[in-house]
């Protein structure tokens, strides 16, 4: 997502959600005369849906079989243009996900040095590490254990599993896949609280992201989050996470952390690129009776400049302000939603806010 550089104006629940779930396939506005065309598995009809392709990448694409022609290697893209079944597929040769990730690697790689995209993929934008790209991105995330997701041979090779290939993190926005993250929200009860918005006695550990990250450098985060992985499990992402960023134990994570859900939204980021995104959601309550020490997290990987423990009023006047990250920002109303700060009765939008934290991307549309 690009960073808003306007902090000064307050804004409600609802604008926070409207700046990260930004988009719908009917949306008017900068883009709205942009055609996206359904990047699929394959030639077949009933093909999953892998993502969405904007004209600017499907002529890339097109120059990419030319390119191969002159070359006098193998295409690697199918074209269907006709209106009604327009779509992208890989090649039927490309047919198995270390073929698929080799030819996305080998592309994504030369776009990056011959300066292509440079806003998503240019060098300082380059992550150099993997995402994982399911079939059915509502379905079973095992991405290397096929036998677990249905296929009979528990090959990563194998066609029956969800998983289908490995892409570049920072590629992702360019072929419209939804990705996944894990967030946790580290918290402590000073007292009984109270339950009116603003949190009486909650307080937030909130971290300030460092000035040099390749995205949103010197806002606001939730106490740990990241993104997953290819190849790694959903919590043992989140333990990962929570030692490199936060110095968090791994003991302390498995012993206290609590899945508690997700959150969903369909970002269009202001060049008009796509990113669906899923974000697991787990909770971290420090108990009263403990030495609090060892959750106190502290920065390590220098993805962190500090930690700060913030009243939840505090933590609302700084959403309020657009100081943290958008999609932090909507964790956290989900925090507060969860614990009973934001009800039906102090927010008038609750049941569209309630709703917008849990979008589906209008996925079952994507391929119409």
């Amino acid at each position: 997502m690009d960073a808003d550089s306007d902090k000064t104006k307050t804004c409600s629940f609802l604008d926070l959600v409207d700046i990260c779930d930004n988009f719908r396939l009917s949306s008017t506005g900068g883009f709205a005369s942009e055609t996206l065309v359904p990047w699929t598995l394959s030639a077949l009809p009933d093909s999953p849906v892998l993502g969405l392709l904007r004209p600017i990448i499907i002529e890339q694409l097109q120059a990419e079989n030319a390119l191969s022609r002159s070359n006098h290697t193998p295409e690697a893209w199918l074209f269907h243009p006709t209106p009604s079944t327009a779509r992208v597929s890989f090649a039927d040769w490309v047919d198995t996900p270390s073929k698929r990730t080799a030819v996305l690697k080998e592309l994504c790689e030369r776009w990056r040095d011959s300066g292509l995209f440079p806003e998503v993929i240019g060098p300082r934008k380059w992550r150099e590490e993997s995402y994982p790209v399911y079939r059915d991105p509502f379905g079973v995330h095992r991405p290397h254990d096929a036998r677990a997701e249905g296929g009979e041979s528990g090959d990563p090779e194998s066609e029956g599993g969800n998983y289908v290939l490995d892409l570049e993190r920072s590629a992702c926005a360019l072929f419209g896949v939804v990705t996944y993250g894990v967030h946790m929200t580290i918290y402590q009860e000073a007292g009984r609280g109270s339950r009116e918005l603003g949190g009486g006695g909650t307080m937030v550990w909130v971290p300030t992201r460092a000035r040099t990250k390749q995205t949103w450098g010197g806002y606001l985060d939730n106490s740990v989050a990241g993104g997953i992985p290819s190849g790694m499990p959903i919590f043992e992402s989140l333990v990962k996470e929570s030692m490199e960023e936060a110095s968090i134990a791994e003991d302390i994570v498995r012993g206290y952390a609590k899945s508690v859900g997700a959150v969903s939204y369909f970002f269009r980021t202001a060049n008009g690129w796509l990113q669906p995104e899923v974000e697991f959601v787990y909770d971290l309550g420090i108990p009263r009776d403990v030495d609090p020490t060892p959750f106190q997290p502290k920065p390590l990987d220098g993805e962190v400049e500090c930690f700060e423990l913030l009243p939840l009023d505090e933590v609302v006047g700084r959403m309020r302000r657009k100081l943290f990250k958008p999609n932090c920002a909507l964790v956290l109303i989900d925090f507060m939603i969860r614990h009973g700060y934001i009800t039906p009765d102090n927010e008038p939008r609750y049941m569209e806010i309630a709703t917008r934290l849990h979008g589906s991307f209008e996925y079952d549309r994507w391929g119409t």
